[in-house]
């Protein structure tokens, strides 16, 4: 009887670890996204007997990215990849050949997955090359630069740096080029022209120094670049003004510190929609910065965590309609049967291990003394 025993638990071991294997493989579908298309690839393994996954996108060129978690219950598979906040949850076809289910990343988009074939499989580019980190000791300006007047009705605003380290610049007013340089919020900017908020600008623009500037050198590049194309003179005074100030809560931080480059450049990145906010490289100070510069808040933002190092994470709530402007009120509502986050306050609590909280606090403010529009050249 002990012998019948142990074959039977053999026998189930053995079965479990086949019906896992079964969906082992390489699966591939295209993500649509508005216009844009974008393929995907799940490599699925076992280990250990346990089924393992890593995830591609393959034409943003992403590294490898393996998944948190990966389980099969009967047809239904689901795959949960936390460096992105995204989920997707399918059906097993009966001939084992696709998965026809949903990616969420803040928002639900459909996806299929197809399995591949030596034959069909996409390949999987290399990704690209870390890039070459500009000297510690640098202090570039950018010494060429073009300025240009956005195209009438262009949507959305852009901040970013390329991978030829070109700083480039979308829609954005002399106002969002002011909180970026500076970090501050635009509470904290008093005597401006009505135009700084109203004329859009898109500009390109080229360190004279080799290499990915961090953080600090970007924003002293930017304030050069505005001091001479925008003639811009201030002076800052103290004032005690409502803000949010950030601190660390009761149970302690929850946050995963970054394995990237401590003197690389933070990265902020919205995946879907306004409230599912993707961060890498950041400290606390970066964040607080993005919060009342991009701006999120509606009043400046205080970081008094005390906390230096850098994370990743992603922190995933509703705005209200207090929030980004006003422009949060205007998104689209969440599709039949997706649970809404919750709200910011109470995310960042849950999921970040923070405390935002509403309270005077000292601040700088920039006072203009000049400034003027710009020459395109």
């Amino acid at each position: 009887m002990r012998k019948l025993m142990l074959r039977a638990l053999a026998f189930a071991a053995l079965s479990g670890a086949l019906f896992a294997q079964n969906i082992t493989g390489t699966w591939q579908g295209t993500l649509k996204v508005g216009p844009q298309e974008l393929r995907v690839v799940f490599k699925i393994a076992l280990n250990d007997d346990k089924l393992a996954a890593t995830f591609y996108s393959i034409d943003q060129q992403s590294p490898a990215i393996p998944a948190n978690s990966i389980t099969r219950d009967g047809s239904a598979v689901k795959i949960g990849i936390t460096a992105l906040n995204g989920t997707f949850e399918g059906r097993l076809s009966t001939d084992l050949t696709s998965i026809a289910g949903t990616w969420n990343q803040g928002m639900p988009v459909p996806l299929t997955l197809v399995r591949a074939t030596p034959e069909t499989a996409w390949t999987i580019p290399d990704p690209p090359p870390p890039p070459r980190i500009m000297a510690a000791d640098a202090k570039p300006v950018f010494e060429v630069a073009t300025i240009k007047p956005s195209e009438p009705g262009a949507q959305g605003i852009g901040i970013n740096i390329d991978r030829s380290n070109r700083f480039l610049t979308h829609n954005t007013t002399l106002r969002d080029l002011l909180t970026f340089a500076y970090g501050i919020h635009p509470k904290q900017i008093s005597g401006a022209p009505a135009w700084y908020e109203n004329d859009h600008y898109d500009i390109t623009a080229k360190a004279d120094v080799e290499g990915q500037p961090n953080d600090k050198q970007l924003r002293g590049a930017m304030q050069k670049l505005l001091e001479d194309r925008f003639g811009l003179k201030f002076h800052r005074e103290k004032k005690e003004l409502a803000a949010y100030v950030l601190t660390v809560g009761k149970g302690g931080p929850k946050l995963t510190e970054s394995k990237n480059n401590p003197n690389g450049l933070p990265g902020f990145g919205f995946g879907g929609r306004l409230g599912n906010l993707r961060v890498g490289n950041a400290t606390m100070e970066e964040l607080a910065g993005f919060l009342q510069s991009f701006p999120v808040l509606e009043q400046p933002v205080v970081d008094q965590t005390e906390l230096t190092k850098r994370y990743d994470f992603t922190l995933n709530w509703s705005p209200d309609g207090s929030q980004f402007g006003g422009r949060a009120a205007q998104a689209p509502p969440l599709p039949d049967g997706v649970e809404a986050p919750p709200d910011l306050f109470t995310a960042i609590q849950q999921q970040l291990g923070l405390k935002l909280e509403s309270k005077k606090a000292p601040v700088d403010v920039l006072v203009f003394d000049k400034v003027e529009k710009p020459s395109e050249n």
